[in-house]
């Protein structure tokens, strides 16, 4: 082994280097390579030992050493320019070329080199060519009918030779040309043998990857029909592969995306470079997501590039070979965060309206308590009467309620967002609650010239809640009714029983809520048709406040407005909420309206701390 390795090393580096990445090719080469070297060096070797014991050659054997330069001449070819059938179709010629001469000069076609010319197309059946196979072919019929050709024409040379003579040239050219073929076959064998173990290693690699891959590899032809698709591609899309061929894996991908996916495989096809894509899918059988969501779609991206061809080939049939993959949980995540960009941006804006209305909201009573004290403090010089100075401290104190009122509305909100509002149950008769709220609120709706009126319904019995938020829910309710309602209108609030369920309805025909901002409606600071100059005031929390007092309670709020026709809201209440209300009532309400961030309460706080 030691002696062989300088041998297979030199023989290494005379392959040449465009063949070295494949390895059946390269064996081939060597093939080649090798034995022609070795036998034509030993043959150069003997040929002084075979002047020594024989003397002066004939012309004959000088020809026979000479041929035996050119197996090396061959072998130096196919080293310097990698022509594999080239150099074989050159091996060829040369043994004919030598089996000729020997057979011309030793009795014609009926010589014992004759045989030999068996051996040219078996030889050249070592290239795997058939264009190789038939010019060796050619070759050998057309020296043998050469031989025969001179013979018949007696244009041969004469032999002399015994009969004992001939018949050891015969048995020599038979056993040489067996062995010969011997060798041939033996090669052959090497070859076919690393063919083998080559294929069975490109197999292995193939099922390992198949098998171990959660990319799917599918391979595709003129219009994007599927000629292959790897085993991945069944717990991927949750269906056999077998199902995904031709046209059918188009057929599941999303409607909207057909037109990308078939764009990024035509454009690898013609424009002969890869492409990415991202498309829709359907699954028969999605797999678990960590969301939980069941999908009936799949996202999967896609990069595709065109298959290997050869050259000339037409681009309108080239292959394309593509790699999908499952990028489902990527795009929930980007959705996310476009999501949580967008309520940023809500909240941002909420803040900025927040301070929009308080500017309006606070201003106006300070500038009024400020104002009118300022007067009173000057009675004197400017002469004020006692009616004067009773009408300016009334406004003071409206002022200052009113003020008051605002801060409290942001505080109580602030607190339900943070889960520190609390609630007392008590027992109490909500129908006398609703009198009283309606008897506050009677006098501002008769200077609107509306008409307020109560269906109670005479049976109602006590409930257990929060009194002081049940009045409070009322006052917002009626406040709101009687605000954004036009002279001569009417107000109705009627109350009822359905079950354990205490039923209270506020309607009104004023000027209602758009379609656009009904689902707005109960957001903190939220107004519809919100406007500098509005029309009304306030701080858009009045809703807000209800919605987050009845769920503390455990009930329900639903809002049914028409533009122009009118509003009802519907406040459904248990009657007894300590027994339905969640069970932590000072948990922060679960509800989009009051899922906002803790520094955007602090900077309401902030203002509203400045402000007072």
């Amino acid at each position: 082994m030691g002696l062989l390795k300088p041998i297979r090393d030199y023989v290494e580096t005379l392959v040449h280097p465009s063949v070295q990445h494949d390895t059946l090719t390269a064996s081939r080469h060597r093939s080649f390579i090798a034995p022609r070297l070795i036998g034509s060096v030993v043959a150069l070797a003997a040929f002084p030992i075979y002047i020594a014991t024989r003397g002066v050659p004939s012309t004959l054997e000088v020809l026979v050493f000479a041929w035996l330069v050119a197996p090396i001449l061959t072998a130096y070819y196919l080293s310097r320019t990698g022509q594999y059938e080239s150099a074989h179709v050159l091996s060829s010629l040369a043994l004919t070329g030598l089996v000729t001469a020997v057979a011309a000069d030793t009795g014609g076609i009926e010589s014992f080199a004759a045989i030999w010319l068996v051996i040219v197309p078996l030889e050249a059946a070592l290239s795997a060519s058939r264009r190789v196979v038939a010019m060796a072919s050619t070759f050998a019929l057309g020296a043998a009918g050469l031989l025969l050709f001179l013979g018949t024409q007696e244009w041969l040379p004469v032999q002399h030779a015994a009969g004992n003579q001939v018949g050891a040239l015969a048995a020599l050219g038979i056993i040489s040309a067996a062995l010969y073929a011997t060798g041939l076959a033996l090669g052959a064998e090497s070859l076919a043998r690393t063919s083998f173990w080559l294929l069975y290693a490109e197999e292995d690699r193939y099922r390992l990857l198949a098998r171990n891959m959660t990319d799917v590899i599918t391979r595709h032809g003129r219009n994007g029909v599927v000629l292959f698709v790897s085993p991945a591609a069944e717990p991927l899309f949750g269906t056999p592969v077998s199902e995904l061929h031709g046209h059918r894996l188009f057929e599941r991908v999303h409607v909207a995306d057909r037109p990308a996916y078939l764009t990024a495989l035509a454009d690898a096809a013609a424009l002969g470079e890869g492409q990415s894509v991202e498309f829709r899918v359907r699954c028969e059988q999605p797999a678990d997501r960590p969301s939980g969501v069941s999908v009936q779609f799949i996202w999967v991206e896609m990069r595709c590039r065109p298959f290997d061809q050869a050259a000339g080939d037409n681009t309108e049939d080239r292959e394309v070979v593509a790699v999908m993959r499952d990028v489902t949980e990527r795009k929930m995540q980007e959705q996310a965060l476009e999501d949580a960009r967008a309520e940023a941006e809500r909240a941002n804006a909420a803040k900025v309206k927040f301070l929009a209305n308080m500017s309006h909201e606070l201003r106006t009573p300070l500038n009024a308590i400020i104002g009118f004290s300022e007067m009173l403090t000057q009675e004197e010089q400017m002469r004020l009467d006692v009616a004067r100075r009773r009408d300016y401290a009334q406004l003071i104190n409206d002022s200052g309620t009113h003020l008051l009122s605002v801060v409290n509305g942001i505080l109580d909100m602030s607190k339900m967002e943070t889960g520190d509002f609390e609630i007392t149950p008590e027992p109490f008769a909500p129908g006398r609650v609703i009198g009283n709220c309606c008897d506050l609120l009677a006098l501002k709706a008769r200077d609107g010239g509306l008409d307020l009126t109560t269906r109670l319904a005479a049976d109602l019995p006590e409930i257990v809640a929060d009194k002081r938020a049940f009045k409070q829910v009322m006052i917002n309710l009626l406040s709101n009714a009687v605000k954004f309602t036009d002279r001569g209108g009417r107000v109705t609030v009627s109350a009822n029983v359905d079950g354990a369920v205490f039923v209270v309805t506020v309607e009104d025909n004023g000027v209602g809520i758009s379609a656009d901002d009904l689902p707005k409606v109960g957001n903190p600071f939220f107004q519809a048709r919100t406007t500098y100059d509005r029309r009304h005031d306030g701080t858009g929390l009045g809703l807000s406040i209800v919605k987050g007092l009845v769920m503390l309670h455990g009930g329900t709020m639903d809002i049914v407005s028409r533009l122009g026709e009118g509003t009802r809201v519907v406040v459904r209440l248990p009657l007894d909420c300590e027994t339905m209300r969640p069970a932590d009532a000072a948990a922060k309400i679960a509800h989009p309206s009051f899922e906002r961030t803790a520094e955007k309460i602090d900077l309401q706080e902030t203002q509203v701390k400045k402000s007072a």
